[in-house]
């Protein structure tokens, strides 16, 4: 509770890869009343670990896609038909954000209370393009060139040895040394321009007035029409931190640099440090292990979701598979040995 508002946090879910570090910080905010799993698989291992979490964590609560249907971001569009309570503050974190700062759930409800003429409030995303590019324009980070305020940027956003470079630039410099505050940036107003909604809030009596129709691609609709219809802009919290993993296209070149297995060794180290998160971390480590070594059993069991037909591969991905592997591997070794430097220290 903040201010006589309940405080509910969700996630689109999900992948117990990245979850196994989002989790334990939610389970231990106390202002957290809520934490909504919006179960958005049908993947069974990652269903039976949600349902752990749900058995022992009463502040877990698991939430089904009302249409009984899930395709991947195509379906999360539905889950907000749930998010329309008065009185509500409704905090939406990806299943693959691996970091936040201690303070970030006070800090950002506080943000979100004392600025309510804004539709969405964000807090600065490491791995963000339009965050991205605040730290270049606010000299925090030194780019190899100027990189356009677009979402969708093609470097900033999509390539993954940019998104490697930029997690080992943060985690050696600023995470690992214990000075992220260094990075902020201060409150930025932003209008009629998407943004990677991969931390955001609202109140769930402003998503009431629609019902919680979210029509098409979630993003879209939420962070650039919706507003832009309200007369509304959304706000960066430049003075709250978070890092967000990958974007689809963003995962090859991130896991071939071990990103997500270095996170995972400075939050282990870090919540060692503090009991009940310890406890947290245990458990939670705990059920990825038994979950997973019924890996088969949980596989075979039938999804409480429908079958969505397979959508046709595009002709030059149908194209590529053909060639040999040798050939594959040899485009691979090429693009692995491009230039991934993009950031000056």
């Amino acid at each position: 509770m903040y201010q006589n508002y309940k405080v509910v946090v969700n996630t689109a879910a999900g992948r117990r890869r990245y979850m196994q570090y989002l989790v334990p910080p939610i389970l231990n905010a106390d202002i957290v009343d809520r934490y909504d799993i919006w179960v958005n698989t049908r993947n069974m291992v990652d269903i039976e670990f949600f349902k752990k979490l749900a058995q022992k964590y009463p502040k877990v609560n698991l939430v089904w896609q009302p249409d009984g249907v899930v395709n991947g971001i195509a379906s999360i569009n539905a889950f907000y038909r749930d998010c329309c309570d008065k009185d509500t503050i409704y905090m939406k974190l990806d299943d693959d954000v691996v970091w936040f700062e201690p303070e970030l759930f006070e800090k950002m409800v506080k943000f979100r209370v004392d600025n309510p003429e804004y539709f969405l409030v964000s807090p600065l995303v490491i791995n963000n393009a339009l965050s991205t590019y605040l730290l270049q324009v606010h000299n925090k980070i030194k780019l190899d060139k100027y990189y356009m305020s677009i979402c969708g940027e093609r470097t900033i956003c999509f390539d993954g040895w940019f998104a490697a470079d930029l997690h080992d630039w943060f985690m050696e410099k600023y995470l690992i040394a214990g000075k992220y505050q260094e990075l902020y940036v201060g409150k930025h107003p932003m209008g009629m321009a998407r943004f990677s909604i991969n931390c955001v809030l609202w109140f769930g009596n402003e998503m009431a007035e629609f019902k919680g129709e979210v029509p098409g691609d979630d993003e879209e609709f939420l962070s650039c029409i919706k507003p832009t219809q309200l007369g509304k802009a959304n706000c960066f919290n430049g003075d709250a931190l978070i890092a967000h993993f990958a974007f689809g296209p963003q995962r090859e070149g991130l896991d071939k640099m071990d990103i997500l297995n270095r996170y995972g060794k400075i939050l282990h180290d870090l919540w060692k440090q503090d009991e009940s998160m310890r406890e947290i971390d245990i458990s939670v480590q705990q059920m990825i292990k038994k979950v997973e070594a019924r890996e088969a059993e949980l596989n075979s069991l039938p999804s409480p979701y429908k079958c969505i037909p397979k959508v046709k591969v595009p002709f030059f991905m149908r194209l590529g598979k053909k060639l040999p592997e040798r050939v594959r591997c040899a485009i691979r070794e090429l693009q692995r040995k491009q230039r991934y430097k993009f950031i000056e220290r």
